[in-house]
């Protein structure tokens, strides 16, 4: 049942005008993104690809950092859709186990193509806490359905952290470790921490 009047607390709707300058601002964005790299993106060329004024981008992003953190969200929401529905493993239908590996392994992917998004959109340390409450409560779920006892929000924390940006620019452009060995030694910590 749709509401026929907005809520007194509730924020106001979207024009449909504006809803389809934003979605062509955020797809204008994201092209921009992937064809032609973050640090090419500008307030500028997003406009001129969505066919919009820079004020309006202003308006509604207030600065390029909130418009990738926008894109960021974009991607991020996408990422939960498949986590939450899209095919196993990593969505429903595997087994627990198998789904927290292929987890890890896609939170890793995930955070390592979009890192330069993730400083383009200022936070380059950690990701929005809706998104790492996400993360947190889906591995809270998969460790309790493979019967793993304990506090599971401290065990999630410990097995969300090696993913976590910060650390894998470290391991990988710092240390120069392949992607593959720090999959392998992520699988290991889960296999310690489930007991499997």
């Amino acid at each position: 049942m749709t509401n026929l009047l907005p809520m007194a607390d509730g924020p106001a709707p979207e024009r449909a005008d504006a809803a389809r300058n934003r979605e062509a601002i955020l797809a204008a964005a994201l092209h921009l993104v992937e064809t032609r790299g973050v640090d090419c993106v500008t307030m500028e060329t997003v406009a001129a690809e969505a066919g919009v004024g820079k004020g309006t981008l202003f308006r509604r992003f207030e600065s390029r950092e909130g418009l990738m953190a926008a894109v960021l969200n974009e991607s991020e929401t996408a990422w939960q859709a498949r986590v939450l529905s899209g095919p196993p493993p990593l969505g429903p239908g595997a087994p627990a186990y198998d789904r927290l590996l292929a987890f890890g392994h896609s939170r890793l992917a995930t955070n390592l193509t979009h890192a330069r998004l993730i400083a383009a959109a200022g936070r380059p340390g950690a990701r929005s806490a809706a998104a790492v409450s996400f993360a947190n409560m889906h591995v809270r779920y998969l460790l309790s359905e493979l019967g793993v006892s304990g506090d599971l929000l401290m065990l999630a924390t410990a097995v969300l952290a090696p993913l976590e940006l910060v650390v894998l620019e470290q391991q990988v452009t710092r240390e120069h470790l392949p992607i593959e060995r720090i999959e392998a030694g992520w699988d290991d910590l889960v296999r310690r921490i489930v007991g499997a």
